[in-house]
């Protein structure tokens, strides 16, 4: 028997992190995925932690600031940052750009996020 778990992020409650950003996520055993929703004009942050990310995007457009470099990314883009690197993503344009981000292992601090599907349980087969 298969034990796994399913949603869809249309049907998740968004976590408003701070004007102009909201977030929901999914996540396995070891990991997380964490889809953002970025504004223009939000708040930028820089910040580090101990988790490897991969950060793609989906939709819109932003200026990924990886330590003293940047990177320009839109639809299709997507890169990795190493653990403990200086980091934080700037909505460029009018639009709101949606950014997938995956973590392993998963962060203690978004361990909420995934209290949906500890409510629902995982699926058998």
């Amino acid at each position: 028997m298969i034990r796994f778990t399913t949603s869809n992020w249309n049907d998740l409650i968004r976590e408003k992190v701070r004007p102009g950003v909201e977030r929901v996520g999914f996540g396995g055993d070891n990991m997380i995925a964490v889809l953002n929703w970025l504004s223009p004009g939000m708040e930028v942050r820089p910040h580090s932690h101990p988790f490897e990310q991969l950060v793609l995007i989906i939709e819109g457009q932003i200026r990924l600031h990886i330590g003293e470099d940047v990177i320009e990314m839109g639809p299709g883009a997507m890169t990795h940052i190493p653990p403990d690197v200086m980091h934080y993503a700037e909505p460029v344009g009018t639009r709101v750009a949606l950014n997938l981000d995956i973590f392993a292992p998963i962060r203690d601090d978004y361990g909420h996020l995934l209290e949906h599907q500890r409510r629902h349980g995982a699926t058998s087969c």
